[in-house]
């Protein structure tokens, strides 16, 4: 898609739910470059109060920061009516953490979605909502996945074989969902209760499923098994083994936070995106164990520690991009290899963004 559709949002007024954590901020800086006011809504309780200050940019005192929940009705449908846009990224996003507290999943992902698109829906002045969703949707695949690979990489099919010790699947936006964890079931009925109450009023909606986002400045969480690359370059600054949890043979689609934002932005305004669902990926598969030598290249004397599979934790797959080519006309630019290296830089030059109960664990390693 031409920039210039992004002059649409020039003057407009778009609600990030979630809008402080890493994607909303960073979807909230792409709608301020367009020209459009961000307003974000969120409950600032993910991180302490000053990683979002310090790392993520966000002024929680600022006027366009709302500390609040989207559970709650009253404030949502007044935070709607004075938009123009929607984009409904705000969840409990940690999938080890959904797991382990699936009320609280059902609370924030569920109800919290219902409550946004009442609101929405009885909004005549939005334009068009962008639900975030998720690869892990996908699941594992079907067999068929796994059996019939598609033509774009049939002729490297030995290649990927040798590389992986398998195919790995392609996802397309037309795969059959198979959530395997809380938090994917959580995206899986967003995507159709958006659909079922927009649809129903005809507010314009579009679904992005997010694969594997990563990238500056993205920082870990205790007891979760997420975002892959800040974990390993952390725990490689500390001189901390890498743990590669099932061999590290899992195959994810590695995409950048700043093109993840891009993606999200353009959805909200590319006209043939009405309706549609798009995947949000790079199109290329990488291991978990790639990701793992991707940081050791940055890290002198890294070692890797082979540890057991996380439950719910799929083989995993990448995207099929042509629908987000066609739809939004753009296609992600930040290798892995690049942001990795992008990744390990801003840690060197942002200590500050090493928790200090990882710096615990790393000095009671070599006491």
């Amino acid at each position: 898609m031409h920039d210039t559709q992004l002059k649409e949002l020039v003057g407009r007024t778009v609600l990030v739910t979630g809008g402080a954590g890493l994607i909303g901020s960073r979807i909230a800086d792409c709608v301020r470059q367009a020209g459009g006011r961000p307003i974000s809504l969120c409950l600032l309780d993910a991180y302490p109060r000053h990683t979002y200050r310090d790392l993520f940019g966000v002024a929680p005192a600022g006027p366009d920061v709302i500390v609040g929940n989207i559970q709650n009705p009253g404030l949502v449908k007044k935070v709607v009516a004075e938009s123009d846009y929607v984009i409904h990224a705000a969840a409990l996003a940690d999938v080890a953490a959904c797991t382990r507290k699936p009320m609280a999943a059902i609370h924030t992902n569920i109800t919290g979605t219902q409550v946004v698109l009442d609101a929405v829906a009885a909004c005549e002045r939005i334009r068009r909502l962008v639900f975030v969703s998720s690869a892990s949707v996908y699941g594992n695949g079907t067999p068929e996945d796994w059996a019939r690979p598609c033509e774009e990489y049939r002729t490297v099919r030995k290649l990927l074989e040798s590389v992986y010790g398998r195919v790995p699947p392609q996802f397309h936006e037309h795969t059959p969902l198979r959530p395997m964890s809380v938090y994917a079931n959580t995206k899986a009925w967003g995507e159709t209760q958006t659909a079922l109450t927009l649809g129903a009023v005809g507010t314009s909606y579009t679904v992005v499923r997010y694969f594997s986002v990563y990238g500056e400045p993205q920082v870990i969480k205790e007891n979760s098994h997420s975002w892959v690359v800040a974990w390993f370059a952390t725990r490689a600054a500390l001189g901390l083994p890498l743990h590669l949890n099932g061999g590290g043979h899992q195959i994810r689609d590695l995409v950048h936070v700043e093109d993840v934002a891009a993606a999200t932005v353009r959805a909200l305004v590319a006209p043939r995106a009405h309706n549609e669902t798009i995947n949000i990926g790079t199109g290329a598969p990488t291991s978990i164990r790639s990701v793992a030598e991707l940081v050791a290249v940055q890290y002198s004397g890294t070692r890797f520690e082979e540890t057991p599979m996380p439950p719910a934790d799929p083989l995993g797959g990448y995207a099929a991009t042509h629908r987000l080519e066609a739809v939004l006309g753009w296609r992600p630019a930040i290798t892995v290899a690049e942001g990795v290296a992008r990744y390990a830089d801003w840690l060197r030059k942002t200590p500050e963004a090493i928790p200090a109960w990882l710096r615990a664990e790393s000095e009671a390693a070599t006491a």
